[in-house]
């Protein structure tokens, strides 16, 4: 009795599983998921779009596959936000900067020397503060899943080299399509001149703009040391990028499908800020090799900088509202001292 008894407890624990994992099966149906990104497939952006992509369809069980389009050929950030507001794209990866226009907390992100490296840049975004920042997206028909890294950023023109805050005076720069990036540069001196990415390239080229402020990777990636000559190491923002989900696809997804796309987004996460550091790391050196005139801001400018840059960082308080800047520089100064 006692052996049957065994037996059929056995069967009976087999049935529950296999219902489970039936279950489990129906919650997730055959989709296709159109992903866009800017940069090209052999960028950082590309690379972690791949693995995304390869661990949504492992998850999955094949079901759900990434069709990844990058190169901007889905448009600009701006205009892929709106696609996935609207609901006519699936999924996306771009600055948080060109969301300040939709989400105006955002602009937080793009206070000129908020973090003093990666370590606290992750701490802060992968925080609550970071989290509640995200989740204001969601009254805008956008749903964020997690923060990638596209690094510190770092000034390239044609003019001159900057040493000291009066050599930008008068540089066309090219900024993003952001009032807090406009005003900045504006305030420092340079002729803003706001454009979307995809257009960067042959502004560069046919000189409507003299130069253009991106981290290393997408210096190198993006091949401008064809048509720079100075780089200049500042790291006057650090500027991450967001994974989009359009809110009215991911409400039609079930709890497993929605499951799916946050785990394979946070290895994806994990992979890119580790690869994006790596290639840091020797971008520099690279676009050296390349021919670029490298010089590094020293700190007695960064600090006439950082001062000048005073009044911008009051207007962005003022903007996100004080008590969320407040919260901001608490969560930086925990992650400070943690290290």
């Amino acid at each position: 009795m006692k052996i049957k008894s065994l037996a059929l407890a056995a069967s009976l624990t087999l049935a529950v599983t296999m219902s489970v994992g039936a279950a489990h099966a129906q919650e997730v149906k055959h989709r296709i998921i159109r992903f866009g990104y800017g940069l090209n497939d052999i960028s950082n952006q590309g690379r972690a779009t791949k693995v995304f992509a390869d661990e949504v369809e492992k998850l999955s069980g094949g079901k759900m596959k990434v069709r990844a389009i990058g190169g901007a050929a889905l448009g600009s950030d701006v205009q892929m936000q709106q696609a996935l507001i609207g609901g006519a794209q699936e999924m996306m990866v771009g600055s948080t900067a060109t969301l300040v226009g939709i989400t105006k907390e955002m602009a937080i992100w793009d206070t000129p020397f908020l973090f003093n490296n990666g370590k606290e840049a992750d701490a802060v975004l992968d925080g609550p503060v970071g989290q509640k920042i995200m989740d204001k997206l969601q009254e805008k028909g956008l749903v964020g899943l997690v923060y990638w890294e596209n690094g510190f950023r770092n000034l390239t023109n044609n003019k001159r080299a900057v040493a000291k805050l009066e050599d930008l005076d008068g540089i066309k720069l090219r900024v993003m399509q952001n009032n807090v990036f406009i005003d900045s540069f504006k305030t420092l001196g340079a002729n803003a001149v706001p454009l979307p990415f995809s257009e960067l390239f042959t502004a560069l080229e046919t000189k409507t703009v003299d130069g253009q402020e991106n981290p290393f990777n997408t210096i190198l990636s993006s091949k401008f040391y064809e048509v720079q000559k100075y780089l200049t190491v500042t790291n006057h923002v650090y500027s991450p990028w967001i994974v989009l989900v359009s809110k009215k696809y991911w409400d039609g997804l079930s709890k497993t499908e929605q499951k799916v796309l946050m785990d394979a987004a946070r290895k994806s996460r994990d992979f890119e800020r580790q690869d994006t550091r790596a290639e840091a790391d020797k971008a520099l050196a690279d676009l050296k090799a390349k021919g670029m005139q490298i010089n590094q801001l020293s700190p007695m400018e960064a600090n006439r900088m950082r001062d000048k840059l005073s009044t911008v960082n009051a207007g962005i308080a003022a903007n996100v509202g004080q008590p969320l800047w407040d919260e901001v520089q608490a969560a930086v100064k925990k992650a400070r001292g943690a290290q």
